[in-house]
């Protein structure tokens, strides 16, 4: 059997992220951005936008919110999608109110 190497890159790794967003699987999730990150790859709004997505629909708020937290520093915009997203997570928390 011939078994073929996949290319190890941003779009595979967001794209491996984002299927783990869909599965509700934010543990493997954060895992392959973290191996993207010490890798070199720079992270997108798309691969934010997916692990924290991940993180908010399995209930995992402050892992959302820490990443969201973390986007300035890797010199990424938030958007429309990261910023509902964020949201999201503070209703789930019960951090509408902290300022």
């Amino acid at each position: 059997m011939v078994q073929k190497q996949i290319e190890l890159d941003r779009i595979t790794f967001s794209a491996a992220i984002s299927a783990c967003e869909k599965d509700c699987k934010w543990q493997k999730a954060l895992q392959l951005f973290v191996v993207m990150m010490q890798s070199n790859f720079e992270a997108t709004k798309i691969t934010y936008s997916a692990v924290i997505s991940a993180c908010v629909r399995s209930g995992e708020w402050e892992t959302a919110l820490s990443l969201f937290g973390a986007m300035p520093h890797s010199a990424v915009e938030s958007d429309m999608t990261t910023f509902s997203s964020a949201i999201t997570a503070c209703e789930q928390g019960g951090a509408r109110e902290k300022e």
